[in-house]
């Protein structure tokens, strides 16, 4: 059986009107029990309904976003898990940038188990942001237990999986590289791309395997067929420092459209 979604109280990041709507009104959460894959994992996915008007944030979620944060410390028969990101849409307020969803997120959930056939119990905390004329900071916890179901029978979690971003050889990436160079305080990073165009207001966003370095929001040009971005890298010590090309992931959306390219060599 699923248990039903449980929300902390919310913290206000900026003044609340008085006729503010209710937790409730804001946001709802379920957990979606999903099927076992042929691979041997099980892909579940929480689905998030949100108020008119309201949004969530991606897992990169533009410098005035919230980044959401997951716990799944309570869960039983769980090695690992992979999240699949659907493609966001990029939203501009008052000049700033952030990036979600809006009205609905299905999250698909890959599992992989410690003991592969037997049941799967799923708990997770889930620590996230949702915004209209302010951003809300929000607490839920999900939990179900996962049997296995032979065939892939939720049409929301298919449709979420079609949603991903295209691959590199999908998008027609003909190459890619980076040029790094030491900053007053960390890095600077010149990405550019040999891609055919999204379409207008193409938007790059740029993140490394190392959550602690902060990622300024990329600035973005077209040189002909090459989309060329910047970018400014923060580590905790605020000095240059050695990056891991292979763990950079480049995204690039428009049109409801993306792109996301793993790892990006030295030219």
């Amino acid at each position: 059986m699923l248990r039903p979604l449980a929300l902390a109280a919310l913290a206000l990041c900026a003044a609340v009107p008085a006729r503010a709507q209710s937790v409730a009104d804001i946001l709802s959460a379920e957990l979606l029990p999903g099927w076992t894959t042929a691979e041997g994992t099980h892909m579940a996915a929480i689905r998030l309904s949100l108020s008119p008007g309201w949004k969530t944030y991606w897992r990169s979620p533009g410098e005035a976003g919230i980044p959401p944060e997951f716990d799944w410390s309570g869960s039983e028969n769980i090695r690992a898990v992979r999240l699949h990101w659907p493609t966001p849409q990029v939203f501009q307020f008052n000049g700033m940038q952030t990036i979600g969803y809006a009205r609905e997120l299905v999250l698909p959930v890959e599992i992989w188990p410690d003991r592969p056939g037997q049941p799967v119990r799923l708990e997770t905390e889930v620590d996230l942001g949702v915004c209209r004329d302010i951003c809300v900071p929000a607490s839920l916890a999900l939990s179900g237990d996962l049997r296995a179901a032979a065939r892939p029978d939720d049409a929301a979690i298919r449709g979420a999986l079609k949603a991903r971003p295209a691959t590199a050889r999908e998008a027609g990436v003909r190459s890619h590289r980076c040029t790094v160079a030491p900053s007053a305080d960390g890095l600077r990073l010149r990405a550019e791309l040999d891609m055919p165009p999204l379409g207008p207001d193409e938007v790059v966003v740029i993140e490394t395997a190392d959550p602690a370095v902060w990622v300024s929001e990329a600035t973005s040009h077209r040189e002909g067929r090459r989309l060329v971005a910047e970018t400014d890298l923060v580590g905790p010590a605020r000095q240059p420092f050695a990056l891991d090309r292979g763990g950079l992931t480049i995204s690039v959306l428009a049109q409801g459209r993306a792109v996301e390219i793993s790892g990006c060599p030295s030219p």
